[in-house]
């Protein structure tokens, strides 16, 4: 199991993308959440195997149909035991 932060630029507000977010990341077995920043990015926090992880940050490079990624910034985080599955989080 690793952790990783990302941190999600580009067109990904208003267009569906937390919710298709939580929706790749629980398909491939992944815990942790995600939730809109007020700068217009969106954050995740995602848990897992390294495989999932890895494909799960390739398929946030595109996001839904109607996102335009600019970037996703990965950086490792520390495992949190006490997420159990994948959430959805207010805006911060």
């Amino acid at each position: 199991m690793v952790g990783r932060h990302l941190r999600i630029t580009g067109r990904v507000q208003g267009v569906g993308y937390r919710d298709w977010f939580r929706s790749r990341a629980d398909s491939l077995g992944l815990t942790g959440w995600v939730r809109n920043r007020a700068d217009g990015s969106v954050e995740a926090l995602v848990q897992g195997d390294d495989a999932a992880l890895t494909r799960m940050i390739a398929e946030a490079a595109g996001g839904p149909p109607a996102a335009r990624v600019a970037h996703v910034l990965p950086s490792d985080a520390p495992l949190d035991p006490a997420l159990t599955h994948f959430e959805r989080r207010p805006t911060l």
